[in-house]
């Protein structure tokens, strides 16, 4: 994320169990597109990614892509990843069988350089990143997604319908980090949901009450899987308005409201 611009990135291997196939999504501000690839090389441990001729690291990023209907190169160099202290998926990281799992890699970190889409620059001079990713057969049925960035720290947060040994529950897993200070709101630490309405989540845990809306949406199409292949249709906003307010029994810890933030809502 720039100062006005949004710029996201999500390479994907899918697979049904019987072919595999591999894509990288983009999404901008204002449009998503997907391109296609015969496969992915990852080693998730040292954080590598290959993907036609695209490079994701720790490092930063390098992309070349020329197809019919896009030119897309350029290079981004990123700075050091503020990451959280344990997985954010605590004990469900173990249970073999759930449908998707979650992973924080950086909250924040600094991100440089040039992107080039066509005959559009994205500029980053000191910008700010965010990485995640998710492992599975298929999104949840309904969910809420959102992250974003404020001055002095970042938050992201997921409410998500959870298929379990029959039966179904709210999960909720989220971060919220100030000044290097790390507040974690998750279903095992006891959180639980007050309130989904309206394109809003109120979350409470404890003496701990986190409230996420989305204001102004500017969602594009984006491709998730079902039973491994990219068959659904989501909406993301990648940068919208929405407001955030973290508060500590009567305390208020957070309360802000960014243009900059990235929001999906998949709840009915």
């Amino acid at each position: 994320m720039a100062e006005d611009e949004t710029l996201a990135l999500i390479p994907a291997l899918h697979s049904d169990g019987k072919e595999s196939s591999a894509s990288l999504q983009i999404i901008t501000n204002d449009k998503a597109f997907s391109i296609s690839y015969p496969k992915i090389r990852f080693n998730e441990d040292k954080f590598r990614i290959k993907i036609g001729q695209n490079y994701f690291s720790k490092k930063g990023i390098c992309l070349n892509i020329e197809t019919n209907n896009y030119s897309i190169h350029g290079k981004l160099r990123f700075g050091i990843f503020h990451k959280i202290k344990y997985s954010i998926m605590g004990p469900f990281r173990y249970i073999p069988f759930m449908q998707c799992k979650h992973n924080v890699i950086s909250m924040r970190h600094v991100v440089t350089g040039t992107i080039k889409i066509n005959d559009k620059v994205y500029c980053f001079n000191e910008g700010i990143g965010y990485i995640e990713g998710d492992c599975g057969c298929s999104f949840p049925k309904e969910y809420i997604w959102t992250q974003c960035h404020f001055p002095n720290g970042s938050i992201m947060l997921s409410v998500a319908d959870i298929p379990m040994l029959g039966f179904h529950f709210r999960g909720i897993i989220g971060i919220v980090m100030i000044a290097g200070k790390e507040y974690r709101i998750a279903t095992y630490l006891g959180a639980r949901v007050s309130l989904i309405s309206d394109d809003t989540v109120v979350i409470k845990q404890g003496k701990y009450t986190l409230y996420a809306k989305l204001i102004e949406s500017k969602h594009q199409k984006l491709n998730a899987p079902v039973c491994g292949k990219m068959t659904r249709i989501i909406h993301e906003s990648a940068s919208c308005k929405a407001r955030y307010l973290f508060i500590c029994e009567d305390k208020i810890l957070l309360d802000f409201t960014s243009e900059n933030a990235s929001f999906e809502y998949e709840f009915k």
